[in-house]
């Protein structure tokens, strides 16, 4: 997973920090808008565009010829290397060749390393997208540092709940039967003298009219039910696993990889901070607060009603049994539509599934998903700035509605997500729109390292306050340079 990937290569580029900090941009010249809302530039003009992640080359290379051909025949060269030691790959070449990478797409959590490397420079937004009609504000604090937009949020990913909708409806049925069952065992005993008539005596045609009614009301009841049905908190999401009567080769209403911190972190999301909502606010760190504590009580218990054992699960194996139609329920991130629709498209799955927000941990405790943006970064030593932010703001939104069809990553854009026209794709959309990004501070790199341990340990029966309280002396050792 990306996440993994980061927490991975953390420290890559710590000795590029010390380096002079990249303080000045050009200034914009007069902008003459084409049709797509870009620059023209003079033809000949060359820029290169570097990447780490494979699945962008069709929509990268696609976005190239597109914006050459809009302007003029300039050139866009793509460069695909490695995502090991990415940045420092980055400013070798910045150093040491004359082909130098004059925009890369970069996580954001690594947008404090790569401006105090002077690889990244405030962009000057010549075509006006970077506000909150283009973008959301969670999308918009992902690629701030230091109070600057250090970036354009191409893409991102956040994780939603996953549900089999038939299942939900057969619980929903279920439950409608049940509730009128147990009205007409309360019905009030017949009459003194009044006449009691057995079924068979009754004309065939009335008993099936009656037998009628009797699945109308179950079906109309079951509507209300299943319109209902979402769980909007934990407690919703237990009080189906407590109810549903599964049917033959579902082994749980829930599964999830415990293991992952993308999947954990809802939990603890609202009130675990660490850096604020841009991620790199030394003065704004708050996980040991009574809030987080109740939630990490709420997720130790999920274990004695969902029965996961962490050793054993992935989140390959966790999709697959969804597919295989073993659960109601999992957690995923934005690549799970897309696989869900190759496994309709191949018989594989063979029910309709659903995409619903995450739920809160409770009436009283609100949860917040994890999300990582890839945000277009403009190289602070590029000599062709002000063409290198017209092709980020290219790939952040001009030519976005491709995005998702050529890589299978979600668009930052909300124009874009909304021309998806694809109501899974919207409920991420949503999901991210309230999301907490990965923090950006050099200091929190093995942050999440961290986090899943302490998960993992809870999730096997530790004690949360003691975890808590150790994580939040080691954080504020780390951020403050000093232990609590």
């Amino acid at each position: 997973m990306f996440l993994k990937k980061r927490i991975i290569a953390t420290a890559a580029v710590i000795a590029m920090a010390a380096a002079a900090v990249y303080g000045s941009t050009q200034e914009m010249s007069q902008t003459q808008e084409s049709g797509s809302g870009l620059q023209l530039f003079r033809g000949k003009e060359t820029i290169y565009c570097w990447y780490s992640d494979e699945a962008l080359s069709g929509y990268i290379n696609a976005a190239a010829v597109s914006f050459g051909e809009q302007n003029n025949g300039v050139r866009v060269i793509p460069v695909l290397t490695s995502d090991s030691e990415y940045l420092e790959a980055i400013n070798q070449e910045t150093l040491h060749s004359d082909q130098i990478p004059d925009i890369y797409l970069l996580s954001s959590d690594s947008l404090e390393k790569a401006y105090l490397a002077g690889l990244a420079s405030k962009v000057p937004d010549t075509v006006g997208i970077c506000n909150t009609d283009h973008f959301s504000q969670a999308a918009l604090s992902a690629v701030t540092y230091d109070q600057k937009l250090i970036g354009y949020p191409v893409y991102f990913d956040t994780s939603a709940l996953v549900y089999n909708e038939d299942y939900l409806r057969t619980w929903a049925t279920q439950q409608a039967e049940k509730e009128l069952a147990g009205s007409s065992e309360n019905d009030e005993p017949i009459g003194e003298g009044e006449e009691i008539i057995e079924e068979d005596s009754l004309p065939e045609d009335q008993t099936t009219e009656q037998v009628t009614a009797d699945e109308a009301a179950v079906n109309a009841l079951a509507e209300q039910y299943f319109a209902e049905a979402l769980p909007s908190t934990v407690d919703d999401l237990l009080n189906i696993a407590d109810t549903f009567d599964a049917p033959e080769g579902v082994e749980g209403v829930m599964k999830w990889d415990v293991n992952n911190i993308f999947y954990n972190y809802w939990i603890v999301g609202n009130y675990m901070i660490v850096g604020g909502d841009p991620g790199d606010d030394r003065n704004d760190i708050d996980i040991n607060n009574p809030e987080t504590i109740q939630c990490l009580e709420v997720y130790k218990a999920l274990n004695q009603f969902f029965f996961i054992e962490s050793d054993t699960v992935t989140y390959d194996s966790v999709i697959q049994d969804f597919i295989d139609g073993k659960t109601m329920f999992t957690i995923g991130t934005t690549d799970v539509v897309k696989r869900l629709e190759e496994a309709k498209a191949d018989g594989s799955l063979a029910f309709n599934y659903g995409i619903a927000r995450m739920p809160d941990v409770s009436a009283e405790l609100q949860s917040r998903s994890l999300s990582v943006t890839g945000a277009a970064v403009i190289n602070g030593y590029s000599e062709h700035k002000e063409l290198a932010d017209c092709f980020a703001a290219y790939l952040a939104e001009g030519y976005a509605d491709g995005l998702y069809e050529r890589s299978g990553k979600m668009p930052a854009s909300l124009q874009a997500a909304e021309n998806a026209d694809n109501g899974a794709l919207m409920i991420f959309a949503d999901e991210y729109a309230d999301s907490v990004s990965l923090p950006k501070m050099l200091e929190t790199g093995n942050f999440w390292m961290q986090l899943e341990v302490l998960f993992s340990k809870v999730w096997n029966g530790d004690d949360v306050t003691t975890l808590v309280q150790q994580l939040d002396e080691t954080i504020a050792g780390q951020v403050g340079g000093t232990e609590k």
